[in-house]
């Protein structure tokens, strides 16, 4: 168990024209190096997924290495046509889960596109999308951990365990699916209400 309450990320981006795979995971190495010297050395778990045209990054840690990698993610959203993600959404955040998915943080290339029957993702909401994205994930974590050799399995990953890039492509263009600055807004946005005596006038005396 580590110090501090762990939180789970999952974000779907589309990878830049040449941008190569283990430049983008070499990205995300060293953020994750940076943050556990700098915050809360909290271990980072998680799987980051890499296709020929986008990325699906599930990311395990402390609120700080989360709140980081959303900041850093905003960065990269803009520097604009030339930066190695592109069209970047943030999915989900779950707050204070019980257990990692993940026991170690691991890269995984796909070498093919993996599809879904024409037409299905047309038919299916954003809500049903990023359940599948969710469902396909918890499967994988569980294939990482029945494995005797989880890194060796990571490499070895069957299609059905890969999510279909159309829906990679959908939610990255669903206007339901917040983008990284926009949820940092959200995010630092006051939460609280107004208070009745904040909306009323005269000032309350003991305001005054």
């Amino acid at each position: 168990q580590g110090r501090f309450p762990l939180h789970r990320l999952l974000v779907v981006a589309r990878l830049s024209e040449g941008a190569e795979a283990e430049e983008v995971a070499g990205h995300h190495r060293e953020l994750f190096e940076n943050a556990l010297e700098d915050h809360s050395g909290e271990q980072v778990s998680g799987l980051l997924l890499l296709c020929p045209s986008y990325i699906c990054h599930v990311v395990e840690s402390c609120s700080t290495t989360i709140h980081l990698i959303i900041q850093d993610l905003a960065s990269l959203q803009n520097q604009g046509p030339n930066a190695l993600l592109q069209e970047i959404k943030v999915l989900v955040v779950s707050h204070n889960i019980s257990t990692r998915l993940f026991p170690d943080w691991y890269v995984a290339t796909a070498t093919s596109p993996v599809t879904c029957p024409q037409g299905l993702t047309q038919s299916e909401s954003t809500t049903e999308a990023v359940a599948e994205c969710l469902t396909l994930l918890l499967r994988l974590a569980a294939h990482i951990q029945s494995s005797e050799d989880a890194d060796e399995s990571v490499y070895t990953l069957e299609p059905e365990l890969l999510i279909p890039a159309e829906t990679i492509n959908y939610l990255s263009s669903a206007e339901e699916c917040t983008s990284p600055e926009d949820f940092l807004r959200i995010y630092l946005s006051p939460a609280q209400p107004a208070l009745d005596s904040e909306t009323v006038w005269p000032v309350p005396s003991h305001f005054s």
